[in-house]
């Protein structure tokens, strides 16, 4: 990276106020932020400091015409208390995909995982040591010209941003496949971590929680027959001994942690079948007791175990036992915190950053 990441740190730390035992989700922030800024064509001033308020034009044009992006990464503890990221190169990549769809320019890797690192490095102190903790890593863009009119904007921000926090979903998941509203379409954003993505899905995931259940179950925009994703995570399913997950073809994000589960799996012997797949066939198999188990993967949850989907007026429980998807939570887990050989050379050390900028 040509330009040096500037430190200005806070003389006000909040870490004393925390209780890692009890983090409140998505809530509390860590201390300092990192910020670069894209005019004239080119990222400039990339820098980390106090994190605080960002002054935004009314006419920011991310606010009207939703040119918005995120990823979303973890840091964890491994040996002799060093912080580790997962893939980042993975998650610069998939930044970058984002970009591209929403007609924003993309951040050279070099930068997004440099940034990433130097932050890591500075608020190392902030990593959750407990089991199933992290500090998740919120990196997002957004266009912050002020404009009133529909075109790609000139000036962008590009932030990352830090929260510990605890395991998501303690308990297993209850999906209700959702048939009137849709996630995605091909040849749409479906692909892309797009802020308006997630505004489309509040609406009948909150629904769902009202009917009794966890997370939407999404299925195709034309049929409402293919399973696409659950929630924010990718969906497998275990059937007479192998796994079947939806491929991802225009509409369905590529997930770092599918991609992860899908060589551990294969690591592990088993056969992974990437293709389309209905809920009628789900249904199917369920009756037919070859539905073994069902599981979500993503960064924030690692792996979800479904109890049960919900599909118009049926319910499909899956069976108490899940042995792989609890092993492959498991070797995960591990893997991120050293505990377990890192066969694909998935982990990346980061170095602790004690200078004062």
């Amino acid at each position: 990276m040509e330009q040096q990441i500037k430190i200005t740190r806070t003389s006000n730390s909040g870490l004393q106020n925390i209780d890692f035992d009890n983090i409140p989700l998505g809530t509390v922030f860590t201390d300092h932020m990192f910020v670069c800024d894209y005019e004239n064509g080119s990222w400039q001033n990339p820098r980390i400091e106090p994190l605080q308020m960002i002054a935004t034009h009314p006419a920011a044009m991310a606010l009207h015409y939703g040119q918005a992006i995120f990823e979303g990464m973890k840091a964890t503890v491994g040996k002799d208390k060093t912080p580790l990221l997962f893939r980042p190169e993975e998650n610069a990549k998939r930044f970058n995909h984002s970009a591209v769809r929403m007609g924003m320019p993309t951040v050279p890797e070099d930068l997004f995982v440099e940034a990433v690192k130097q932050i890591v490095g500075v608020e190392h102190n902030w990593i959750p040591p407990q089991d199933g903790s992290a500090l998740y890593l919120r990196p997002f863009m957004y266009a912050d010209e002020p404009f009133i009119g529909m075109r790609a904007a000139t000036s962008y921000k590009f932030i990352v941003i830090c929260s510990p926090a605890g395991p998501f979903f303690t308990k297993k998941i209850r999906l209700y496949a959702e048939t009137e509203y849709i996630r995605a379409a091909d040849g749409g954003t479906g692909e892309a971590k797009a802020a308006g993505n997630y505004a489309a899905a509040i609406l009948p995931t909150e629904k769902a929680k009202a009917k009794g259940y966890d997370q939407v179950l999404w299925l195709d925009a034309n049929e409402h027959k293919y399973v696409q994703e659950v929630g924010t995570m990718n969906i497998f399913f275990k059937v007479e001994g192998k796994f079947i997950t939806p491929s991802t073809s225009g509409s369905i994000l590529k997930g770092i942690t599918r991609d992860s589960v899908i060589t551990l799996l294969k690591d592990k012997g088993f056969e992974v079948e990437e293709r389309p797949i209905t809920i009628d066939e789900v249904i199917q198999f369920s009756k037919e007791g070859k539905l073994e188990e069902a599981f979500g993967t993503g960064t924030a949850v690692a792996i979800a175990m479904v109890e049960a989907i919900g599909y118009k007026d049926e319910v499909i429980s899956l069976p108490d036992h899940n042995p792989v998807s609890l092993d492959m939570k498991t070797t995960l887990d591990e893997i991120k915190t050293q505990k377990r050989e890192d066969a694909h050379g998935w982990i990346i050390p980061v170095e602790v950053e004690e200078k004062v900028g």
